[in-house]
């Protein structure tokens, strides 16, 4: 089956993860992605790894083709201006105003291709008092706020995953969609501008809704208390979760499993509200509980109770699970070098045109002949 964006072009300038990302987004779903590297050393990311490969770069690089391109030369302008000609989508992360002053930039390329949609991600915005910072991703969790609720203020952590990149890149993707669904019906293209800060403020609608209505400055263990929230760690030292969320039978059957019916009735306990405002009495005295058995013992209880718990899985666990095992999340695409590489397949399942990874991520240039020689020919 072909793909929902077969025969639309995209080319893509951007390095590390947030762009990169999206393109690879695109190129899941029938998108032609052109990615275009620096000639000396491409995508930093590629030295993020062994010679042969970087998990790093592969990971957001799949279904791609490589150019080798300089910017900053006559000949690459000219490579460069002819291939987003030809272009459906571009897609580019640098600093503010970078491509426009190579003189490649949206305004700058909108009169030769009037269908051009041009997505520009940036750390803080295109314009305002930090348009010119330096924004990755770190940078971009603290600055929203998200980092806030998933770390304790008082002893801080940064996170294990990058999430500002990742959720800038789903937010541009989305932009991207909406302006070619756009673009069918008035036939123009369109500028689609997010931020890693714009990005990941969006994410954190549902806390940012509740500190405007209240004006309390919310934490990691805001959403926590509030949703009834807890991680446990069992006798044999593995760790898991329970989540109440707000139907009053997950909690009685919680009490059920501890052995303790009796705090049904107990008036720290009676309502959510309380729950939640004695959380710490209440995840005390459950963690005193859960201490006294292996997790496989509580899951299971916890499982017949209908009460929604997990593992806390690492990543050994999550690719031994039979349930990830069932919707096939791993996917191992052949490898000029290694044989194959393994990759995440996309997150979605089209029953029409469904998503595909056709190629692992592409050596740096190997599309150059393919791709730049037609160009320039065409403009001799």
């Amino acid at each position: 089956m072909s793909g929902a964006l077969e025969g639309i072009r995209v080319v893509e300038f951007a390095n590390y993860v947030s762009g990169p990302y999206a393109g690879m987004l695109l190129g899941d779903l029938g998108a032609d992605i052109i990615k275009v590297e620096e000639p000396t050393r491409g995508d930093p990311f590629r030295g993020w790894g062994r010679v042969e490969y970087s998990p790093t770069f592969g990971s957001v690089n799949r279904n791609k083709k490589s150019v080798t391109i300089d910017l900053k030369s006559p000949q690459g302008k000219s490579d460069a201006r002819a291939l987003i000609k030809t272009a459906d989508v571009v897609i580019e992360n640098f600093r503010a105003g970078t491509m426009d002053r190579l003189g490649l930039g949206f305004e700058a390329m909108r009169d030769e291709n009037p269908k051009l949609v041009w997505c520009s991600i940036t750390g803080f915005g295109s314009d305002g008092p930090y348009a010119m910072r330096p924004g990755y991703d770190t940078v971009g969790q603290a600055a929203s706020g998200l980092l806030s609720l998933l770390t304790d203020i008082s002893d801080p952590k940064p996170m294990g995953i990058s999430l500002s990149d990742h959720l800038a890149g789903m937010t541009a993707t989305n932009g991207i969609l909406g302006a070619l669904i756009a673009r069918g019906r008035t036939g123009r293209g369109q500028l689609v501008e997010t931020s890693l800060l714009e990005s990941t403020l969006s994410f954190c609608g549902e806390n940012a809704a509740r500190f405007f209505e209240n004006g309390k400055v919310p934490g990691r263990a805001t959403r926590t208390h509030q949703a009834q929230v807890y991680a446990f760690t069992a006798a044999d030292g593995k760790a898991f979760v329970v989540h109440l969320s707000s139907p009053t039978k997950f909690w009685e059957a919680l009490t059920r499993v501890a052995g303790h019916p009796e705090w049904i009735e107990d008036p720290r306990y009676r309502s959510k509200e309380l729950r939640g405002k004695n959380y710490d009495a209440l995840n005390a005295a459950l963690a005193d509980v859960f201490r006294q058995n292996k997790r496989e013992h509580w899951l299971q209880l916890l499982l017949e109770a209908d009460v929604p718990s997990a593992p806390l899985n690492t990543f050994d666990d999550v690719f031994s699970d039979p349930q990830v095992q069932h919707l096939k999340m791993r996917i191992d695409v052949p490898h000029p070098k290694l044989g194959s590489v393994g990759y995440i397949r996309n997150g979605v399942r089209l029953s029409e045109t469904p998503t595909h990874v056709k190629s692992c991520s592409p050596e740096l240039g190997e599309h150059n002949e393919e791709i730049l020689g037609p160009l320039r020919q065409s403009q001799d």
